[in-house]
C-alpha cells in the first residue's frame, strides 16, 4: 500500500535527524516508502499474469485506516537487523495481507512463518553492534507520530536491487469496491 507524501516528508525528515547517529546503516529512500502485505520474491516473468490475476480475486469490501508513528527494530533492540517506522491499523489490514496470500498460495507461493506486522523499513544494519548513539537520539525523539490515510486499493510493486538501494515499479493497482469513484 502506499504511502502518502506528507507522511513520507515526515519520517524523512527524522531520518535526517538519525543518519548522522548511524553511518553504517542502509538507509531507505522515502520515495520507495511501502507497506508490504505480502513479499513475493523473485518469479519467472510469466508468471506475473497468474499473480494479477489471483490478486484482482482478493476480496476486500472497505477502505482500511492507518496511522504511522513509532519507531523500532527487527528482530529486536540488541542485535537489530532493521529499523522501522510502525503503522497502526484495525485488524482489517492483517485480514487483507491474509486474503493476499490466501490468494497466491495455489500458485506455489509460500506463506511466511512469522505473522503479519505492517511497518516501513527505513534502515537496515549488515552488523548490529554499537548502535548506542542511534538508539539515544531515537530516545531523545519521545513519541513520534508521522500521520495517517484511508488506503482504497492496493497494488503489486516489482523490486529491483540496485547500488542506491531497492528501485520499485507499480505493475497493477487494485481497487477496494466502492473506493475507486470516490
Amino acid at each position: 500500500m502506499d504511502v502518502p507524501a506528507d507522511v513520507r516528508a515526515a519520517i524523512a525528515a527524522v531520518m535526517a535527524r538519525l543518519r548522522g547517529t548511524c553511518r553504517r546503516a542502509r538507509w531507505a529512500r522515502p520515495e520507495g516508502f511501502h507497506v508490504t502485505l505480502k513479499f513475493i520474491g523473485e518469479v519467472l516473468p510469466e508468471k506475473a499474469a497468474a499473480i494479477q490475476s489471483a490478486l484482482a480475486t482478493v476480496p476486500f469490501p472497505a477502505p482500511i485506516a492507518m496511522d504511522f508513528q513509532g519507531l523500532g527494530f527487527f528482530p529486536g533492540d540488541r542485535r537489530p537487523r532493521v529499523l522501522w517506522a510502525g503503522v497502526q491499523a484495525g485488524p482489517e489490514l492483517a485480514a487483507l495481507a491474509a486474503a493476499i496470500a490466501a490468494a497466491l498460495s495455489p500458485l506455489g507461493i509460500a506463506d511466511q512463518a512469522r505473522a503479519f506486522s505492517p511497518h516501513l523499513t527505513l534502515a537496515r544494519f549488515n552488523s548490529p553492534g554499537a548502535l548506542d548513539n542511534l538508539h539515544a537520539a531515537i530516545q531523545a525523539a519521545g513519541p513520534l507520530a508521522f500521520g495517517g490515510t484511508v488506503a482504497k486499493e492496493f497494488h503489486l510493486y516489482q523490486s529491483v536491487l540496485k547500488p542506491g538501494g531497492a528501485e520499485y515499479t507499480r505493475l497493477a493497482s487494485f481497487a477496494f469496491p466502492g473506493s475507486a469513484s470516490e
